[in-house]
């Protein structure tokens, strides 16, 4: 793959928040380490059964976190120490810095003349405007120490923003809030989805509406059991979490939830929908756009990253408050113009967000702030 040439010869690291899966964010991390065969590559903590080939050809390396006890599980209880590990790495022989932020990652202290770049999943939601989500639940005895580590992760995270010299945003929505909590601006750039792995079937079953995702409270779930569960109409529910066993004993007889499933079952899902069911708010939203690909349209909450990859009344339609009649209303409002929402089309629109579209965009953005780069 081509790389830039200006800034081929740079030495380049790349901070991701953490290496336990591959997710969206990892996806996005092996993209960039394609930009960039030669970075090097710091997290917190790296579990290397859990992350693909292409990143452990990388020199992954690790900040203090990965040495404290059973930091693999534990990690999300290290998150108090994460600002002094960042600032305890030594990035002082790198001269271009990708920060892959969702959770802390662009905390480093990059050299005066190094050119720092924050690739922004979202900043860290569950200190900032999903705090109440995450934590309103939690008992008293929780929500104290909590509340004092979110209002220091808070003075940080927005204090540490100064050191990034740019920012990429996911999603307009991630953009908004990077304007908000850093007051700095952000370039949108969507992440990539690999639309070829999915293709449109010439002939659906089109006979049940689909949820995919986890079970828990902010993907709003129990939104689309309760609309269905009203409606009688199909459903098919897949996924795991703190809900699922709620939901399996409110689920009527039109509603079925399976938690194991392949990937080629879901790609299944997928083709053969009627349409999928997106209820949740995200920060941008992979599986929208996969079924997309598959040439079948999203009925979402007008919320969040969805407005990035869905046309109301092309490739779906959005639904503007997270109630179960405006979910029924647009279930209702699609199977009257079910036929206006063409394969071809909607297949089209997903191909905005293939992978080639990511690394183009990237190169485009580093191509307009090499001017900034000082090689050593």
């Amino acid at each position: 793959m081509e790389v830039i040439a200006e800034i081929s010869q740079l030495k380049v690291a790349i901070v991701h928040y953490w290496l336990t899966g591959m997710r969206g964010g990892e996806k996005v991390l092996e993209a960039i380490c394609d930009i960039f065969p030669q970075a090097d590559i710091y997290t917190h903590v790296y579990v290397p059964d859990a992350v693909s080939d292409k990143l452990k050809r990388h020199q992954i390396k690790t900040t203090f976190i990965q040495k404290l006890p059973r930091a693999h599980k534990w990690y999300p209880y290290y998150l108090p120490f994460m600002p002094m590990a960042l600032e305890a790495l030594d990035l002082t022989e790198y001269d271009l810095i990708i920060s892959s932020e969702s959770g802390p990652a662009k905390g480093i202290i990059p050299r005066p003349d190094a050119l720092h770049i924050c690739y922004t999943h979202s900043p860290m939601r569950y200190i900032w405007d999903m705090y109440y989500t995450y934590w309103g639940d939690a008992h008293w005895l929780k929500r104290i120490p909590i509340a004092i580590m979110a209002h220091y992760l808070r003075l940080w995270d927005s204090q540490s923003a100064l050191r990034t010299d740019k920012f990429i945003a996911n999603s307009s929505f991630v953009a908004q809030r990077i304007k908000k909590y850093y007051r700095r601006d952000a370039r949108v750039i969507c992440p990539p989805v690999d639309t070829e792995r999915f293709c449109p079937v010439a002939e659906p079953d089109a006979d049940y509406y689909l949820w995919l995702g986890e079970l828990c409270q902010y993907k709003r779930p129990l939104d689309a059991l309760h609309a269905f569960n009203q409606s009688g109409k199909t459903l098919v529910m897949v996924g795991e979490g703190e809900l699922k066993q709620c939901i399996q004993q409110q689920a009527r007889d039109n509603i079925s939830i399976r938690s194991r499933v392949s990937q080629q079952e879901i790609i299944r899902l997928f083709q053969n929908c009627r349409a999928l069911i997106y209820t949740g708010v995200e920060d941008f939203g992979i599986i929208p756009v996969e079924v997309m690909a598959c040439g079948r349209p999203v009925i979402a909450l007008n919320r969040g990253g969805i407005k990035d990859s869905v046309i109301n009344n092309v490739t779906g339609i959005l639904y503007n408050q997270p109630s179960i009649d405006d979910l029924n209303q647009a279930v209702e409002e699609f199977e009257k113009n079910e036929a206006l929402f063409l394969p071809e089309i909607i297949r089209k629109h997903s191909e905005s967000f293939s992978y080639a579209r990511f690394i183009r965009a990237i190169k485009k953005c580093l191509n307009e702030v090499q001017a900034s780069i000082i090689p050593r």
